[in-house]
This record gives structure tokens, C-alpha cells and sequence, in this order.
């Protein structure tokens, strides 16, 4: 059998009970909605303002809200939801009064269809949070009931009545009745004043305040109640209530931050005079004009005044080489090859030039004279006075130059001292200059903000925006009937195939062939279909017949037991059935009955009654003995047998069959029963065991079970 199909067959059978439950479960919805009260919900979507935009291309809108919070959404949201904003809201609503109209299993809430006006005026906190009631008695008298109570005090509309610590004024509202046809005025009414904790809790009870997008700094409100006017009134007033309440925390904020930076401003230019000061008295005392140009002139000076000495340190060096030359050729002097390059002056050149012309005469005169000569004397005179006299000029030169070269290291001395102590001088007047630019920094800045807080202060402007209103619902959020509905008939759907699959797994019967094989490895014989007409009873039994004789079971003079586990009835049917099929196919059987149930139904001559308790003595050879003297003359015998759990002799016949057929009824035999059998047939050495399927396929409704159950229980108790 297809898997699906032998799962749905409990489904199948109890699908009249799953109508039937889906059909009672939209039933009770459907009374259900009838007096449940239904919620309305309203919503109004308020934009954030932004700190880092104003209206397109305006700065001075956006200097304006300079001052706002940073709109972080959740804690918009809190502030939208703190107790005392949405009190602030509801002291401008009237919603402190709740009134009802009575009914006999639900009470309406009116709103602005208020046929009477209630005042109230309360000495303490007592009177508030109860439930008074109110019958309306005629257009002029009505009674005040106590709460929970049904006795109550008389009264007069327009005229005080007093309860408790409270005193009411109970009015007709004459406009609204005139206004409507048809208007029921006496009746049962309730009513109660609410204390400001109960309502912000009612209200809170039905309020989300949520962001449309954690990205998007826009915020949605929505309330739901039992009253569409009430929600929507809520939602705006909140809204509106939230933007003043911003615009009143932003001016009050923006005016303490102007008389604050006021005070500031005034400490810090005192500040910033004082560092003036000092910054002044020092340059005074220290006699700066610019640090910064005084340092690079010196320094320039300096340099140049080392070029000058490394000059002349040269020119020096060289003029002592050259002392130290002439020292040491002193004797020889004219041999001397002069150093122009450290004596460049021009009357020297013009000596030697002398001196080189004195010796050249020389030489011609001693070509003509002796040394001794008078001419030549003279000529050495000459030479001798040239040669001290530039000696002399070498050594002044060396003099002149080593005094040069003394006064510019001295004049490079007394510059450098100016460095003396200038670190100092720039790290206390950075310090001064440092902390002048500080307070000067903080003073404009603190001007820039006095100004935009003083903007801010004179432009009692917002940018949070209500971007949609609540408007009033028309039709409930809330229960919704076709979603109900379907619900409710999709639980009863559930339900009922919950319960009929537990009860289905609760009774564990064999119901089909796959059961039988999944817990047993005895096979099955055949199958026997839930038969409704008399006429196809013997049709169907010689199929069976034929069945047995194919898969060999039909041998000559065969010992046939049929069996059933709990009682001999669940196998009666077949029993006698199998008898006359062999007997329509021409068989001579020979029936043993072991319960007496087939007595009168076969021929005394072919039927052997087993039911004195005397064969209980009998021993298995006996009984094996005179069975088979008895099968002689026949073809085959057929045993009905009792219950297996049920009698005594049950076991003993099955040990003398050739085949036992065991008879499991696919809605009686329970499933525990197949693996009883398989131990017993085990246990005993039981031989050739076959199963017969009773009732095979067959999946009767809901309706006849409970049929059966009332006939066999019900009726025959009163018969």
C-alpha cells in the first residue's frame, strides 16, 4: 500500500469530525467577535530636526537650532514617551472621564456621542478609579449606584449629587440629542475619573512610539484604543506637545547660554588685558622690539664680521711665512724669490724691481771695477738701504694686520654676547605670547557663540515638523475578523487532526498489511476485504480458497487450524466461510469445532464437537490420534479453533495443523497482539503460521463508530 495513502487514512475517516470542528471553531469566532471590544489605531509620523541642515542653502536656519540635542532617534523616542510629556499631553485632552454605555454582555465607550454631561469635583484622591453607575431613569431623574453595588441614590439632572468624597453634576446634552433622531436616552450607564497615574498607564498601554528607520530621523506614533476619535486627538496633541515642549527647552536653554557666556566673556577679557600687559612690561624691561629681526641681524653681522677675520687671519699667516722667510735669508736677501701672493703691495714691487736694476748695474760695473771700487759701494749702499727698508715695511705690514685681526675678534666677542640669556628671553616671551593667544582665542570664541545664542534666543523656531496627523480610523486594527476566522478554523482544523491521529495511535490496531510486515516475519495467506453484501461473502472465500490451494497450503487431507488471538468470534466468520468454499469446490471437510459455534450450521456427519470438558484430560495424541482416523474419509480438515489467550485447547490444535491461519481484524486486533503471536509461534514451534487480514482497506467514518458505540452501550442499556 502507497506510504501517503495508509498515513491518510485516519485523516480520511475523521473528516467529518475536522468539518465539524473547523465549522464550530468559526462559529465561536464569529460569537466571539460579537463581544469583543474592537481597537482603532491612529498614527502621526514627526520628522527630527537636524543639526547639520536647515532649510536648503539657509546658514542662519541653521545657526538657529545650533543649540538643539543631536536628535539621537531612541532617545527622541524616550523623551516622546516620558511620563511627563504625555502628561502635559493629556492635561489638554479630555480624557480624565470615561463613560459607557451598559450592556447586557458588553459596555461601549462614548466619546463625542455623549447623550448626558458628568462633572466632578473630589475632596481626595478616593473617589478616583472606581466605576460608578448610572441609571438613567427619564429625561429628568436618573439613580447614582455606588460601585459594585447595585443600590444607588436618586438624583436630578442639573442639580449636584454627592458620593464618597466627591460631588457630581449630571447634565443632559440636549444639543447632541436634538441633533440626532432616535437618540436612547434612558438607559444603564458607567462611568469613572481617572486619576493622572491610571491614565498615562491606559495610555502607555496602547502607545508605540517607534522610528521609521534607524537611518531615518523620523519618528512614528501610533495609540490604539477603544474610541477612533481618542486616538487620533492623542497622537497630534502629543506631537504638537513634543515640538513646544522643544522650542521652550531651546529658548530656555539658549537664554542661560547667553547670560553665561556673558559672564565669561567679561572674565576673559580681563584675562586677555592682563596678558597684554605683561607681554608690554617685558618688552619694556628686556628692550625687545622683534626678537625674530634683532636675532637675524646680529647673526648677520657676526657672519660678516668672521668673513673679515678669516681674511685677514689668511693675510696674516702669510705675512708671518714670509718674515720668517726674509728672517732667513737675510744674508743672501737678493736671492729671495718674493711671495706676491702674501705681500701684494705696489711701492714693494716697485723696490725690488729698483733693487733687481741696482744688481744688474752691479754686475756690468764689476765687469769694469773691482768690489772695492767707489761705484760700486755705492751701488751695494743703495741696494742694502732698499733691502732694510722693505724688510722693515714686511714687519710693519705683519703689525698692521695682527692689530686688524685683534680688533675684529673683539668686535666678534661683543656680538656674541648679545646671545647671552636669549632662550630665556624667547621661552618667556613664547609663554606670554602663547597665553595671550589662548584667551584671545577664547574670547572671540565665545563672542561668536553670545551672538548665535542671542539669534537662537529671539527665533522661537523649530525644526522638528509633524510630517503626517493622525487621522481618525474607520475600521478596527484590531481583532481582525477575517484573520480571526480563519485562525480560529485553522486551530479547529489542527485540533481535530491532532486528536484524531492521537486516538488513531492511542488504540494501536493492526489497521493494514504494512503493519502486520513491519512487526513480523509470518507471512500473510490473504487478505479479506469488509464485505457488505451476503451475496459476495462466498465469491470472496473461494478467491481465498484458490489463494491457499496456489500458495500450496491445500494439501491432501490437510489439518487447517483457524485462530484468532482474544476471542473465537473474530475468526467465526472465516471458519465458516472457508468450510463452505471447500465444500463448493467439491471438497469432503471434515470440521472440528473447539467452541461449539459452528454446531448447526454443518452436517453432524462431517462435524466433531470439542467442547466437553472432558477432552480437557485428552493429551495431544489423543486428539492427534482421533482426528486423524476421523480424516480418513475426507479431504481436508478444518479446526476452529478457540482464542488463543482465551481457553485451554487453543495452543494443543494449533500444534496439530498442517497450516495455522491466524485472523487479525484490521480495526479490533491490536498491534501489540502481532508480536504476541510471533513469540508464541516461537515459543511452542507452532507450524506453518499464515495471517488472514480481516476487513482489509477498510476505513469506516467517524459517525458509524460512534453509531456502533451508541447501539451496543446506549440502546441496549435501555433495552
Amino acid at each position: 500500500m502507497n506510504e501517503n495513502v495508509r498515513i491518510l487514512k485516519p485523516f480520511l475517516r475523521g473528516l467529518p469530525i475536522i468539518i465539524l470542528s473547523i465549522i464550530l471553531s468559526i462559529l465561536f469566532a464569529k460569537k466571539y467577535l460579537n463581544y469583543v471590544t474592537p481597537m482603532y489605531e491612529s498614527t502621526a509620523k514627526l520628522r527630527l530636526a537636524d543639526v547639520h541642515e536647515g532649510f536648503t542653502g539657509s546658514n542662519l536656519f541653521k545657526d538657529l537650532d545650533l543649540f538643539a540635542t543631536s536628535n539621537k532617534i531612541a532617545t527622541e523616542i524616550e523623551v516622546l514617551k516620558s511620563d511627563d510629556l504625555i502628561g502635559a499631553t493629556l492635561n489638554q485632552l479630555p480624557f480624565s472621564i470615561e463613560i459607557y454605555r451598559k450592556g447586557d454582555m458588553r459596555s461601549s465607550e462614548l466619546f463625542s456621542d455623549l447623550p448626558i454631561h458628568i462633572e466632578g469635583t473630589f475632596q481626595t484622591n478616593k473617589a478616583y478609579d472606581k466605576l460608578y453607575g448610572l441609571k438613567v431613569l427619564s429625561e429628568k431623574e436618573f439613580m447614582l449606584m455606588k460601585p459594585n453595588e447595585r443600590t444607588g441614590i436618586n438624583g436630578t439632572f442639573g442639580k449636584p449629587i454627592s458620593m464618597y468624597d466627591a460631588q457630581f453634576l449630571i447634565t443632559l446634552n440636549k444639543d447632541f440629542i436634538n441633533s440626532k433622531k432616535n437618540v436612547k436616552v434612558i438607559d444603564n450607564y458607567e462611568f469613572e475619573f481617572l486619576s493622572k497615574e491610571k491614565l498615562i498607564a491606559k495610555i502607555n498601554k496602547g502607545l508605540d512610539i517607534v522610528s521609521v528607520d534607524k537611518d531615518v530621523p523620523v519618528i512614528r506614533i501610533n495609540l490604539k484604543s477603544a474610541v477612533p476619535e481618542k486616538a487620533a486627538l492623542f497622537v497630534n496633541k502629543l506631537a504638537e506637545m513634543y515640538i513646544k515642549d522643544y522650542i521652550e527647552a531651546k529658548y530656555k536653554a539658549a537664554n542661560t547660554t547667553v547670560d553665561f557666556l556673558k559672564n565669561e566673556i567679561r572674565s576673559a577679557n580681563q584675562k586677555l588685558i592682563h596678558s597684554e600687559n605683561n607681554i608690554e612690561n617685558y618688552r619694556d624691561k628686556k628692550s625687545i622690539v622683534n626678537v625674530t629681526q634683532e636675532t637675524e641681524s646680529n647673526l648677520r653681522t657676526i657672519s660678516d664680521l668672521k668673513i673679515q677675520q678669516t681674511n685677514l687671519k689668511m693675510s696674516l699667516n702669510a705675512i708671518k711665512d714670509l718674515n720668517k722667510y726674509i728672517a732667513n735669508g737675510k744674508n743672501n736677501y737678493l736671492d729671495l724669490a718674493t711671495d706676491f701672493e702674501a705681500f701684494t703691495d705696489i711701492l714693494a714691487t716697485e723696490m725690488i724691481k729698483s733693487m733687481k736694476k741696482l744688481q744688474a748695474d752691479k754686475k756690468d760695473l764689476l765687469l769694469l771695477y773691482t768690489p772695492d771700487h767707489e761705484k760700486v759701494k755705492i751701488i751695494d749702499q743703495k741696494i742694502k738701504d732698499l733691502i732694510n727698508y722693505q724688510i722693515e715695511s714686511v714687519r710693519n705690514t705683519e703689525k698692521n694686520i695682527q692689530i686688524k685681526y685683534d680688533d675684529l675678534s673683539n668686535d666678534i666677542s661683543k656680538s656674541e654676547k648679545v646671545f647671552i640669556g636669549l632662550p630665556e628671553k624667547e621661552k618667556i616671551l613664547n609663554a606670554l605670547t602663547r597665553e595671550f593667544n589662548m584667551y584671545e582665542k577664547n574670547y572671540n570664541f565665545l563672542n561668536e557663540k553670545r551672538i548665535e545664542a542671542e539669534i537662537a534666543s529671539s527665533a522661537k523656531i523649530s525644526f522638528h515638523k509633524i510630517i503626517s496627523y493622525g487621522e481618525v480610523p474607520k475600521s478596527p486594527v484590531s481583532p481582525i475578523r477575517v484573520i480571526i476566522i480563519v485562525v480560529a478554523g485553522l486551530l479547529g482544523f489542527l485540533a481535530s487532526v491532532m486528536l484524531i491521529y492521537i486516538v488513531h495511535n492511542a488504540k494501536a490496531k493492526v489497521n493494514d498489511a504494512f503493519t502486520i510486515e513491519k512487526n513480523s516475519t509470518i507471512p500473510i495467506a490473504f487478505s479479506t476485504r469488509y464485505i457488505k453484501q451476503n451475496e459476495s461473502i462466498l465469491h470472496n472465500f473461494l478467491k481465498e480458497a484458490i489463494q491457499m490451494e496456489l500458495k500450496g497450503m491445500m494439501q491432501k487431507q490437510s489439518i487447517i487450524v483457524v485462530s484468532s488471538y482474544d476471542k473465537s468470534k473474530d475468526h467465526l466468520f472465516h471458519s465458516t466461510n472457508l468450510v463452505k468454499a471447500f465444500v463448493a469446490q467439491g471438497r469432503k471437510v471434515l470440521v472440528v469445532d473447539a467452541t461449539g459455534e459452528l454446531q448447526g450450521s454443518i452436517n453432524n456427519s462431517d462435524y466433531l464437537n470439542y467442547t466437553d470438558s472432558k477432552f480437557l484430560s485428552d493429551t495431544k495424541i489423543v486428539f492427534q490420534e482421533q482426528i486423524t482416523a476421523k480424516l480418513k474419509g475426507y479431504d481436508v480438515c478444518l479446526i476452529h479453533n478457540q482464542g488463543i489467550t482465551e481457553d485451554k485447547l487453543g495452543l494443543l490444535f494449533m500444534s496439530l495443523a498442517s497450516q495455522n491461519l491466524i485472523v487479525l481484524d484490521s480495526r479490533k486486533t491490536a498491534e501489540k497482539n502481532i508480536i504476541n503471536i510471533e513469540l508464541l509461534k516461537d515459543e511452542y514451534q507452532l507450524p506453518n503460521v499464515w495471517f488472514i487480514l480481516n476487513k482489509a482497506g477498510y476505513n469506516p467514518s467517524v459517525f458509524i463508530e460512534i453509531k456502533k458505540i451508541w447501539n451496543k452501550y446506549v440502546i441496549k442499556q435501555k433495552a
